[in-house]
């Protein structure tokens, strides 16, 4: 949208509901921006992109504002990208605009909302609109929506619009619904509920439908197939909790929609050849959670199947880009920078998991946890990923904390990162963190780890980068200062670790430093980083990103 249209909305807003009542107006905002400055290495493969080449600077920058008063609301967010390696970590984007605006307002028992809206159905297995912002995700529905408080605690919410592509729109219609509410049952013991049902549509324009034809022309026999407009999901679920217990479970169903697979032998008129075929098929999902806690003990158990279920708003986007829906993952998400190493991305085609997360307070200062984690193929049974992960933390008085632990890692990284012929990765990780108060204001806090790997017998060396060993110092002085020295040190090189003119492999460097400055609501950041090439995720949704090399500065404020 032109920036100045979308300014006059957001200033007619918030003129027109001024004076109304007595009501007092209340702004609210924040101000996020990074900018990096890129240093050449082509050592470790900080190379060959626009940033280390030839513009050596990258930045992004968002700012929000927000208005309510008297039931009305209103918000703007202006997006600006510098040569910035967000959206792809291989290439530069610069561009700038209204990256989101929306306006609302609560008439009785109806809400309405038009502009960029942000909703998801259920744990989102069929339409989740989220913003992801450390990797450029922003799916934000651009149109309208509609809420109904049918009674009390139940409300039905309807809404339609295209899918957000960076400042502009895809093509292809969105539109569904969900009912959801609540419900208790019982006197002194209580059975709570928490139902909804879900259904969302999307209907393919013609510019897309073509692109889908043209591909699947050229197919013979039984791989071809009629593409259709429009595909339909459907979903229920429900959170159950009895005193102690709670328990989630979401089943959804995907009518016959067009998605690649990238493990499917296609062939064309040509008489070639290769894998990565579109086809036509129903999917399904199902996920549930059983949680227990009391006193000293909780348990988890979480388990997930997923076939077919591939959404996107155009069959033909491959990445991150266009994804209608979000399946949850099934991994413990690790903070720790050898553990969180290796991660699983979400695999939406064929998954079979299963997560048990234990956690148990020996003593007032001692608390252990547990987790297993197992993900295999749904077709094949083929082994993705696998982790046993236990950890221990120790308080002494209010001066010391001490955590300790260890990994151990199975991690497909053919499937997860496309190497093919590689083995599956397999390490061990242990690690310790100690943190010392020095007084009311001062702490100081020690990190370790060191990750041992497995070999790889065809290659005649250690897997991948091979070992790692990890080391962290942190000093805070309340409430201002927080300064971080860290480095991390392939200390036995492996098969991709990079080698010297000579053709030997190198043990690398990869520090890092920070200095972080608070002052109320605003936090400035500056680091000096060397990163290597590995997969980066959050919240289950994965890339991989190449090495890094320079100086960042960053700014996070809110007002």
């Amino acid at each position: 949208m032109n920036l100045r249209i979308a300014y006059l909305i957001f200033i007619s807003v918030i003129m027109t509901t001024v004076g109304f009542g007595q009501e007092k107006g209340v702004f609210s905002g924040g101000f996020q921006s990074n900018a990096n400055f890129f240093i050449r290495d082509s050592l470790i493969g900080a190379a060959n992109i626009p940033q280390y080449d030839k513009q050596l600077y990258g930045a992004e920058a968002w700012l929000n504002l927000g208005y309510r008063i008297n039931g009305y609301s209103a918000g703007i967010r202006f997006d600006l990208f510098n040569n910035s390696n967000l959206l792809d970590p291989n290439s530069s984007y610069t561009d700038q605009g209204i990256g989101r605006w929306y306006i609302a307002k609560q008439l009785d028992k109806l809400g309405i909302t038009v502009g960029y809206i942000y909703n998801q159905i259920g744990a989102g297995s069929i339409f989740r609109a989220y913003e992801q912002r450390p990797q450029l995700i922003d799916n934000a529905l651009v149109g309208a929506q509609l809420t109904y408080d049918v009674a009390e605690e139940w409300e039905l919410t309807a809404f339609t619009g295209r899918q957000r592509d960076l400042f502009n729109s895809f093509d292809s219609v969105l539109k569904g619904a969900k009912f959801e509410g609540y419900k208790s049952f019982g006197d002194s013991i209580r059975v709570n509920f928490a139902p909804g049902v879900g259904f969302v549509n999307r209907t393919l324009d013609d510019v897309t439908m073509n692109k889908v034809i043209g591909i699947v022309q050229d197919y013979l026999g039984d791989e071809r197939f009629e593409p259709t407009y429009n595909v339909y999901l459907g979903s229920i679920y429900n959170t159950m909790t009895y005193k102690n217990f709670s328990w989630y479970v979401e089943a959804a169903y995907k009518s016959p929609d067009t998605f690649r697979d990238p493990t499917l032998l296609k062939t064309e008129f040509n008489g070639s050849r290769s894998f990565g075929r579109f086809h036509r098929q129903e999917g399904t999902m199902f996920y549930t959670s059983l949680s227990y806690a009391k006193n000293k003990f909780g348990i988890t158990v979480e388990g997930k199947r997923t076939e077919n279920f591939n959404f996107r708003v155009d069959p033909t986007l491959t990445r991150n880009f266009g994804q209608v829906n979000f399946l949850p993952p099934m991994n413990r998400v690790n903070t720790y920078r050898l553990t969180a190493r290796y991660s699983p991305a979400t695999q939406d085609l064929s998954e079979l998991a299963t997560q048990v997360d234990i956690k148990y307070r020996i003593m007032k200062n001692l608390n252990v946890n547990l987790n297993f984690s197992n993900i295999t193929d749904l077709s094949t049974d083929l082994l993705l990923y696998r982790e046993i992960y236990f950890e221990t933390i120790y308080k002494i008085k209010r001066k010391w904390r001490m955590t300790g632990g260890v990994q151990l890692l199975t991690y497909n990284q053919e499937i997860y990162e496309v190497k093919p012929d590689v083995p599956l990765v397999e390490t061990i990780v242990p690690y310790f963190d100690i943190q010392y108060k020095i007084d009311k204001k001062k702490s100081i806090r020690f990190e370790s780890q060191y990750m041992l790997i497995g070999d790889d017998e065809k290659a005649g060396a250690k897997q991948d980068f091979g070992d790692w060993v990890f080391g962290l110092i942190e000093y805070n002085v309340a409430p201002h200062w927080s300064l971080v020295v860290s480095d991390m040190y392939n200390i036995v090189p492996g098969k991709s670790s990079p080698v010297d003119e000579n053709g030997d492999k190198l043990s690398l460097h990869y520090p890092r430093f920070d200095i972080f400055y608070n002052n109320k609501s605003n936090r400035y950041g500056l680091s000096y980083i060397k990163q290597v090439e590995g997969i980066v995720c959050t919240g289950g949704i994965c890339r991989l990103e190449p090495a890094f090399s320079g100086m960042r500065f960053s700014v996070n404020s809110t007002f």
